[in-house]
């Protein structure tokens, strides 16, 4: 039953999160009534990959409600109401439930979750016309790409103009963006306007 959930009842946005919901794989978390946190829209223009929701939008029940999500509104130019009330932008994180916490941080996204339904979302919205890319683990599978971070944010012109690369907007990263002040100089002016255009 649940194969044939899978691979026939995914038509609709609707039956492909029943799915989600009903896997196997995501049981622990469905069981404690946590919701996958994703935002698909069959008009949106505007893709944002991360990592996985944190703990505080979790609890939250919103994606990017948080201090990170805060910088990030910043960088793209995008007020708080806008970001949630667009269907032009779509959020696909690594993994829609939030992994646990490691001994540095945040668990990684879990493995082949975005190999299983990444692809059957995006095949539902044909209008993308720009992708942000952000942190190490959405980067290695959307770009195919063996650089740092680092490099990848600062060489972002070479995968326009369908992915922009970016770093976490993570307060973690203040002391990044101190060590890297071309990124507030040259690339998130880019980013905006990027940005208005494709929201346009």
């Amino acid at each position: 039953m649940a194969l044939f959930c899978y691979t026939i009842l995914m038509n609709t946005f609707e039956e492909i999160d029943a799915a989600i919901v009903a896997d196997p794989e995501n049981k622990v978390f469905t069981s404690a009534g946590v919701r996958p946190l994703y935002s698909v829209h069959e008009e949106a223009r505007l893709l944002i990959i991360g990592q996985a929701p944190g703990a505080k939008t979790v609890d939250a029940g919103i994606f990017w409600k948080d201090t990170s999500g805060d910088r990030l509104r910043e960088w793209l130019g995008i007020s708080e109401n806008e970001f949630y009330s667009t269907n032009k932008l779509a959020i696909l994180p690594m993994d829609f439930y939030f992994p646990g916490k490691g001994k540095s941080g945040d668990l990684p996204p879990r493995k082949g979750f975005a190999e299983r339904w990444h692809k059957p979302l995006l095949e539902k919205m044909p209008e993308i016309a720009l992708t942000i890319v952000i942190g190490q683990y959405a980067q290695a599978y959307y770009l195919k790409d063996k650089r740092t971070t680092t490099e990848l944010v600062r060489n972002f012109e070479q995968f326009l103009p369908r992915y922009f690369p970016l770093v976490h907007p993570s307060p973690r990263n203040n002391i990044w963006m101190a060590k890297n002040p071309w990124f507030e100089a040259d690339v998130l002016p880019e980013l905006k306007k990027r940005v208005r255009e494709v929201l346009a």
